[in-house]
């Protein structure tokens, strides 16, 4: 959380992939976006610059000012003849370092809103009022000394609050083969070992067969967890995460 003696901004990074569009057109798409609570009920997309498409963006020559953000640049978005005038701002000279090189939109001045590949409305989403499942198209591989064992282009993603980013695979993107049933189940989770070349790696992986209603998309599922395993992610190796579960 950052305080200015002006007001106070909450400012955090987002696991997710956030896109948005105008006229059929990705205007931004990161997976580096900061959650900014402008308002105390939820948070506002701030986007790193090298993430939005600068080459759509003309400046107003106006400003918009906040007490505790300092002054915003205005910006049209121009996509062919579409324009939403002084939808994009950028507060280049925030008396908080951590917004000058970063890009918000006006949410209703485009016409749509990812997070992963589910459709977002009304306003951004605060990841301390929700758990979120979305679907997603990145492409995530896990490894187990060296060994893929599940690999998907379509994997499931859970966020939760305090946890790292859950990524779970159908079944038949899971080298079930390499599966020991650990224990029947454990509360509503059923566990498994993976073995790789003899060896037994413990509890590595779980399935709920029967989740609550807020966590329904991962029925059926298998994840694997990110603090024992390698996690490849669109080609980028995670680095392992240190929880209660590492």
């Amino acid at each position: 959380m950052t305080t200015d003696t002006r007001g106070r901004v909450r400012v955090e990074p987002s696991a997710k992939r956030v896109r948005a569009y105008l006229a059929g057109t990705v205007i931004a798409d990161s997976t580096r976006v900061q959650l900014v609570w402008e308002k105390p009920n939820y948070p506002t997309y701030y986007f790193p610059v090298s993430d939005v498409r600068a080459d759509l963006l003309q400046p107003t020559g106006e400003t918009r000012g906040s007490p505790s953000r300092g002054d915003a640049q205005l910006f049209d978005v121009r996509v062919g003849d579409r324009v939403a005038a002084a939808a994009a701002y950028r507060h280049v000279d925030s008396p908080l370092e951590e917004l000058r090189d970063l890009v918000a939109f006006t949410w209703r001045a485009l016409d749509h809103w990812f997070e992963e590949d589910e459709e977002v409305y009304v306003h951004a989403r605060s990841p301390y009022t929700r758990l979120d499942v979305l679907p997603s198209s990145r492409t995530v591989r896990v490894e187990i000394d060296g060994v893929v064992i599940a690999e998907s282009s379509h994997p499931t993603l859970l966020f939760e609050t305090g946890l790292p980013t859950r990524y779970y695979f159908a079944k038949p993107d899971v080298r079930l083969d390499r599966l020991v049933a650990a224990c029947p189940y454990k509360g509503t989770a059923r566990y498994w070992s993976v073995v790789i070349d003899g060896n037994l790696h413990a509890d590595f992986a779980w399935c709920y067969e029967y989740p609550l209603p807020e966590s329904i998309r991962v029925a059926g599922l298998i994840c694997f967890y990110n603090e024992r395993v390698d996690l490849v992610v669109d080609g980028e190796a995670l680095a392992r995460p240190h929880t209660v579960f590492s």
